[in-house]
């Protein structure tokens, strides 16, 4: 019977670390098992590196410990550190002219003894490090002449050579080109699986924290925010509490990873600064960019009626907008429609966008209908002819029909949109 291989160990216990009077991490604790590639994010001054700098002992904590299983690592012999623990640290700067093989190397000293060469087998694991990070034909190359992307693909590969049991990577794919980075991330979650390292990585690329860890570090001010399933850490909600910035988080359809796309920063949500409250009838996407147009423009805005898994509805509540809503693949019920006809009521303009419409959204083009009866401007963006957009067999098209012969504002995009309004708002001025 095979004997079971324990896992590797790192456990944070209630660190602290200052810079002087400066308090940089505040009672952070975790731990995290071989095997475990946790990504680690933060606003600038959060903690990220500091948080690196403690676990690789480069930094010693003013409170608490790192331990190494069950060992603490500030008890360690460096030697013993430098195996267990290697670094690829944010920037490195090579002041001499070593050849690119050489700095690999460098990441077997911890097993060399004093005054002993690199062995062949030494040779051989810095060269299949090399050839993972595709960088052999550099091997002779003084890393002086190295573009900054093949410098930071050399310390990698000099920390892959350390054979260490935890990764502590600091922006892995700084200076890397988009290929580059997808290869080295692959490598570097390969290993992580294949030899159950503990991989530590501080990014700033929420996408691509997302691709590749398997859960997730929100630093802010020095303290974890939250921390778990890479899903329950990186939400909308935590990164604007965090990040102040408004974020739409979705799966994609056919990796079924996150992704993650920023509207825009809360400090910017304004209040609206106009009196105008302009209603969006939109759905499938069709509306997103015109929310955020009309928000930056200063109008009030709301919306509906609009299913809960709509892409609109996700940009409508990230943004902060009222919408009227309803349940997912359901067609609208009276009730939505009603509250969908009280929120009319309360804006001064309604924008029809150029949204596909069926039997279960039908009732968006009766409300338009009903708005334009009780004196409400109209504005209407058909940027498809809706022949193309209508699953109704025609009934959309004769409501269409009918809201441009009472008047409504046909345009062909939100451009236009806007410019019908901003002409709405004058004529309201010049009669005040």
């Amino acid at each position: 019977m095979a004997r079971e291989v324990k896992l590797v160990t790192l456990r944070i216990s209630g660190i602290d670390c200052n810079y002087g009077s400066i308090k940089a991490l505040d009672n952070v604790t975790f731990s995290v098992r071989g095997g475990e590639f946790i990504g680690i994010l933060g606003p600038n001054g959060s903690g990220k590196t500091t948080l690196l700098r403690a676990i690789s002992r480069t930094l010693k904590p003013r409170v608490g410990t790192v331990f190494l299983d069950d060992i603490n690592i500030y008890n360690m012999k460096s030697r013993e550190v430098a195996k267990n623990v290697a670094v690829v640290p944010q920037e490195t700067i090579a002041t001499f002219d070593f050849a690119a093989l050489d700095i690999v190397l460098m990441g077997r000293n911890p097993y060399l003894d004093r005054f002993r060469t690199e062995s062949k087998e030494d040779i051989a694991i810095a060269r299949k490090a090399m050839e993972l990070t595709n960088i052999w034909h550099l091997a002779e190359r003084p890393v002086n002449e190295l573009s900054g992307g093949e410098k930071q693909l050399v310390i990698i590969a000099r920390a892959l050579t350390q054979e260490t049991r935890v990764l502590l990577l600091d922006e892995p794919t700084t200076h890397l080109d988009i290929n580059h980075q997808i290869s080295i991330m692959d490598i570097l979650r390969g290993i992580c699986k294949e030899k159950e390292l503990v991989v530590l990585a501080v990014f700033h690329d929420f996408n691509l924290a997302a691709r590749y860890c398997d859960s997730a570090m929100l630093l802010n001010n020095g303290r974890i925010f939250s921390i778990g399933p890479i899903d329950t850490v990186l939400t909308g909600e935590n990164i604007r509490k965090v990040f102040q910035v408004n974020m739409i988080v979705k799966r994609h359809p056919i990796t079924n990873l996150l992704y993650i796309v920023p509207l825009s920063t809360s400090r910017s949500k304004i209040t609206p600064s106009k009196d105008m409250i302009v209603h969006i009838i939109c759905g499938g996407g069709s509306g997103a960019p015109m929310m955020k147009t009309l928000l930056e423009q200063g109008y009030g805005v709301t919306t509906g009626v609009l299913n809960t898994l709509d892409t609109d509805y996700d940009a409508a509540c990230t943004l902060g907008i009222p919408v009227v809503n309803e349940a997912p693949f359901s067609p609208i019920t009276e009730e939505a429609h009603r509250a969908n006809l009280a929120m009319i009521d309360e804006a001064s303009a309604i924008i029809v966008g150029n949204v596909p419409f069926g039997y279960g959204n039908l009732k968006n083009l009766e409300a338009a209908k009903v708005a334009l009866e009780r004196g409400k401007m109209i504005i209407v963006i058909e940027e498809t002819p809706i022949r193309q957009r209508d699953f109704t067999n025609g009934k959309a098209q004769n409501l269409l029909r009918e809201l441009k012969s009472k008047g409504a504002i046909v345009v062909e995009s939100c451009e236009e949109a806007l410019s019908k309004l901003e002409a709405l708002e004058n004529e309201a001025l010049q009669k005040s």
